[in-house]
């Protein structure tokens, strides 16, 4: 059953509220929590740029992202016609180790769009990043719950900005199900019923589709949902050996029974990712485990697939694995303005029209997952405004996920295509060069490493 929207606005506002009240420390914007840099510094640093000025602004996402972002850009210019801002973006494919080189070699954009875990990971302990606190004067971190602002502190610097909660949901193609004639998944015995019902309807056809990433994720929410232990906690892995191969056989029961197609079924089919994946579309693929911040992009795919078209995209209840409630929550992505941004007060300005300006606000709406900013949420409340399934889903994630993220979780060197452990792990797994005992032993050595350094 969907939710009414008010509620679920309410509902994430609450949450919002709950954070700040319950995190240590007072506001960001007096940078009493970051270490912001000393009044003479801070002041020089807040100063604005005299004449016309112009800023890049870098970010990732599907087409109604990018089409909202322009829409706002558009917007702010007008507000500030002195300041003008060349965009640059495009699809997640690739884009991480891209705009880490532009980090690395000093050429990144002026306003950034970073995933949580580039904090660590390419910041230099905040070096690559100004303190966002020098400029509380146009950028309002008030609006911030603390917890979530001092999850974006490196090197006592506030180094970016919190933009959503996230977490993955499963999503569905009721359409298909409902030409297959099985119900949608809720549990273990329902899934494995689905993958029989969909071979014997056609075997092109699957109810649930896993990319290396998304089964790692996966195997995450199953362990979990089982065992009600944290993946990682305080830098420490918490699953054993045994325990993993577990969730590695069930991985490959899910190929053998016809549940998710296998790695070279779909590198076979040649999409940079499931959105744009004809079977995806044509609704051959009928299930996804994706961020609930990415439901709008696969939503519109399917409704408007040229073969197929106004399919129904619903979302569905976490699958039950166990006795508690597998999955994890995180700060889904932040903003951030270079170190060597020329005109870091002006990128602040943007940020702020963003995230909290009630004319930026109701242009990005939900593209980027529900805010964090309370001033956005109430404006979204207030408007009645916000895509009904991100408010749906991020409502469900708050409610459901009941576990934290490391940190370490998104490092590159895990999750990068191809190379990274989870991509090597996944595919020898599929491709039958690993033992699931192999595959656990991998995954475990290559978070230790990365652990350990």
């Amino acid at each position: 059953m969907r939710r009414n929207t008010k509620r679920v606005i309410a509902f994430s506002l609450a949450a919002v509220t709950a954070l700040s009240l319950t995190a240590c420390g007072g506001s960001s914007s007096s940078g009493s929590s970051s270490g912001s840099a000393d009044s003479g510094a801070a002041e020089t640093a807040a100063a604005a740029s005299e004449g016309d000025v112009t800023i890049t602004f870098s970010w990732w996402g599907g087409d109604s992202r990018h089409e909202a972002t322009e829409a706002a850009i558009a917007a702010f210019e007008a507000k500030y016609p002195n300041i003008h801002v060349t965009p640059e973006y495009g699809a997640w494919s690739g884009w991480e180790e891209k705009q880490s080189l532009n980090i690395v070699g000093g050429n990144a954009a002026d306003v950034m769009q970073i995933n949580w875990n580039w904090i660590e990971s390419y910041s230099n302990n905040g070096a690559n990043f100004v303190d966002l606190n020098a400029y509380n004067e146009v950028l309002d971190l008030s609006q911030f719950p603390s917890s979530s602002l001092e999850q974006c502190v490196a090197g006592g610097k506030q180094v970016a900005v919190p933009i959503s909660l996230t977490g993955r949901l499963f999503y569905w193609n009721k359409t298909t199900f409902d030409e297959v004639g099985v119900d949608i998944p809720t549990d273990e015995a329902s899934l494995l019923a689905a993958g029989a019902a969909f071979k014997a309807y056609d075997d092109s056809y699957y109810p649930l589709a896993l990319g290396e990433y998304d089964r790692m994720i996966f195997i995450v929410h199953y362990l979990e949902s089982k065992y009600g232990k944290a993946w990682v906690e305080n830098g420490e892995l918490q699953y054993s050996e045994e325990e993993i191969t577990e969730a590695m056989d069930f991985i490959t029961k899910l190929e053998e029974e016809h549940v998710i197609p296998t790695i070279s079924v779909l590198s076979g089919d040649m999409a940079d990712s499931l959105d744009k994946n004809s079977k995806w579309i044509d609704g051959k693929y009928a299930g996804i485990l994706e961020w609930d911040s990415s439901a709008t992009k696969y939503k519109q795919a399917v409704e408007e697939s040229t073969n197929k078209p106004g399919q129904e995209f619903v979302i569905g209840e976490p699958l039950d694995f166990g006795d508690y409630n597998g999955g994890f929550t995180k700060i889904s992505m932040a903003f951030a303005i270079s170190a060597t941004s020329e005109h870091p007060y002006e990128s602040a300005q943007l940020i702020e029209f963003l995230l909290n300006d009630p004319e930026g606000v109701e242009i990005c709406s939900t593209e980027r997952g529900i805010p964090c900013s309370a001033a956005a949420v109430a404006v979204l409340e207030e408007k009645g405004l916000g895509d009904e399934l991100v408010m749906e889903a991020n409502a469900q994630v708050l409610e459901h996920n009941g576990f934290p993220l490391d940190s370490m979780f998104e490092h590159n060197d895990l999750k990068a295509s191809p190379d990274g452990v989870y991509y090597k792990v996944f595919g020898k797994l599929s491709t039958g060069d690993y033992t699931s005992a192999d595959a656990a032993a991998a995954l475990i050595k290559g978070i230790n490493e990365l652990l350990e350094q």
